[in-house]
């Protein structure tokens, strides 16, 4: 085993950042193996979603360094796996948000030095000259049939992180185990292919080079207005006031220009967050999942200008939240399942009235989403399919729907991501804006709201209501010995406090109860946490381990006729699965309770 000392003294011949470079040196200098330990003994692990991690030096953060060397694993393992000259001419995208640190590591920069990998080998790169949405990586991906793209991005993150995740070449996000056969050649290939503080700079000048942003642009709102919008007249015509929050993000100029390809009336700005700031300065966390907390600017604003609709993005424009006044003066934020099955409601009867064939549209969520589209999709007639949490699978799955034939009108997850018909294999904030904007237009024009529609569908198709939350487990391996005591060496509870359990599925270890041969539908992952107990009254609950936060979260489902029935008897079993299945007393958890 190399000593720190060595390990530390490698590092300053590669780094090439003055101020990461000074930090280790000088770390060196005073001897402190232990703050070196901390930074360089490590390596930032590459999975599914890529490497995410705070900025800084070192093999633990993210830097130029940990990038290069990731992306020379990445280029290896397409070389391996397609003709070399397909790879050159498809080229590869690279994206990049506004985040920096004070240690003079920027997003842009680590994109230069992903490029400079890509060039150094031959291939063509489109990297773009300025910040993005991340949907417009995986829009040049299939607009140009590239090989492969990367984004620089630690989307809703705390301010000190940073991120680079993969598309592969049908434009979604990386599946196992290609991320595995690619960690692997990451460790083959640490030593620098060039010099890269030389390649880095110089990448923009290469032949090889491309900036291709306005073209990209120019087509990506062009097809999302041609395949999503259906009422442009009705749009500028409608008086509705809408207000928007870029997160301190870099959705402004994007959403924007979606609302006025749509036809839709200016939005209204939240000036303190509409322009990229990586601090963060106005919020705790720059995530509106986190709820009313972070759109209180929004509301304001809407406040000031009789807005009664709110739309807010995530720093990277993938994700989308949406709140509404309400008649008694308070706002409402509409779940991530409720605005999932908004759009499909939507996008399935615009798609219907065009004449499709119903028995060959689908709907797509996550196992860990409402069932709502289910109900929607046994209603209507459409294709229904669920896949494990996260968009590497969700839109994994949309690929090969279509592939079979099928128009995807919506893929979504709870956690308020949305991929609307075919534009892009990801989530996709900017779209999903625009698209859910078109279909307030029509509600309040027949002299609606969005709540009142919601209920109408509720009333449809069921009221399927839901609690999504998470108890804080600090220490990793008692998640592990939590879902231990529930597996109890394969006798699973037959019941949880009052509550008769029907069914179990356990997604680590690949059993399920209601299927013939006692197998899983869904791929199974030793690597992550996941039981689901379906109930004699039909509730689902689904427990799982966070793979990016120490948390173990629970998703809790029931549906029926009655909402207020359904909803008392919903919040006493979440209460009751969280106690008896997590025992957050006796494991030392931390609970903020359900309401």
């Amino acid at each position: 085993v190399a000593s720190i000392e060595e390990i530390a003294k490698a590092w300053l011949e590669i780094d090439y950042v003055p101020q990461t470079k000074k930090l280790v040196q000088d770390l060196l200098d005073a001897g402190d193996k232990p703050a070196l330990e901390k930074l360089l003994r490590n390596r930032l692990a590459f999975g599914t979603a890529g490497l995410r991690g705070a900025m800084g030096a070192g093999y633990s953060r993210m830097n130029p360094v940990t990038v290069w060397q990731c992306t020379q694993g990445i280029v290896a393992y397409l070389e391996k796996t397609m003709d070399s000259n397909k790879l050159k001419s498809d080229g590869i995208v690279i994206g990049y948000d506004h985040r920096d640190d004070a240690n003079g590591i920027d997003s842009e920069m680590i994109a230069r030095a992903a490029a400079a990998v890509c060039v150094h080998k031959g291939i063509k790169v489109y990297l773009y000259p300025t910040i993005v949405c991340t949907p417009l990586v995986p829009f040049c991906v299939k607009a140009k049939g590239c090989a492969a793209g990367m984004m620089v991005t630690a989307s809703h993150n705390p301010k000190a992180d940073n991120g680079y995740k993969m598309y592969g070449a049908n434009g979604a996000q990386l599946c196992e185990p290609h991320d595995v056969a690619i960690a692997e050649l990451i460790l083959d290939n640490l030593q620098p292919w060039t010099d890269y503080a030389t390649a880095s700079t110089s990448v923009r000048s290469s032949p090889l080079c491309i900036d291709n942003l306005e073209e990209m642009k120019t087509a990506y709102f062009k097809e999302m207005t041609e395949t999503l919008c259906f009422h442009a007249a009705d749009n500028a015509k409608s008086d509705l006031k809408i207000v928007y929050t870029a997160m301190h993000g870099v959705g402004t100029p994007f959403t924007t220009k979606a609302f006025e390809m749509f036809g839709h009336k200016p939005l209204i700005m939240v000036p303190e967050q509409n322009t990229p700031d990586p601090t963060f300065p106005t919020v705790a966390y720059p995530n509106p999942e986190e709820g009313k907390g972070a759109l209180e600017l929004s509301f304001k604003a809407a406040k000031a200008s009789g807005a009664p609709l709110v739309v807010a993005n995530d720093p990277d424009a993938d994700r989308l939240a949406v709140a509404e006044l309400q008649e008694d003066g308070q706002w409402r934020m509409f779940s991530g399942n409720e605005i999932g099955m908004l759009l499909s409601h939507w996008l399935f009867t615009k798609a219907k009235d065009a004449g499709a064939a119903v028995d060959k549209l689908a709907v797509v969520a996550s196992t860990v989403s409402s069932k709502m589209t289910r109900a929607l999709a046994q209603k209507e007639g459409l294709r229904f399919e669920e896949t494990l949490t996260g968009f590497k699978w969700i839109c994994n799955k949309k690929a090969d729907l279509q592939a079979e034939g099928y128009k995807v009108v919506v893929a979504f997850e709870e956690s308020i991501g949305f991929c609307c018909g075919d534009l892009v294999n990801d989530k996709d904030g900017v779209c999903a804006a625009a698209v859910f904007a078109e279909m307030a237009v029509q509600v309040y024009g027949k002299g609606s709201t969005v709540a009142k529609h919601m209920t109408e569908l509720y009333e449809t198709y069921g009221h399927f209501i839901s609690r999504q939350g998470y108890v804080i487990v600090p220490d990793p391996s008692m998640t592990v010995s939590i879902f231990e005591r529930l597996r109890a060496g394969g006798k699973y509870p037959q019941q949880v406090g009052k509550y008769k359990v029907a069914q179990v599925r356990d997604l680590t270890i690949g059993y399920d109860t209601s299927t013939p041969d006692k197998t899983t539908s869904l791929p199974a992952s030793t690597s992550s946490q996941h039981i689901t107990f379906t109930f004699d009254n039909g509730c689902v609950a689904n427990l799982r381990g966070s793979g990016t936060e120490p948390k173990l979260k629970y998703y809790v489902e029931l549906h029926g006729s009655d909402k207020d029935k359904v909803t008392s008897e919903l919040l006493d079993m979440v209460k009751t699965i969280v106690l008896e299945c997590l025992e957050p007393e006796k494991n030392g958890l931390t609970w903020a309770g359900v309401e």
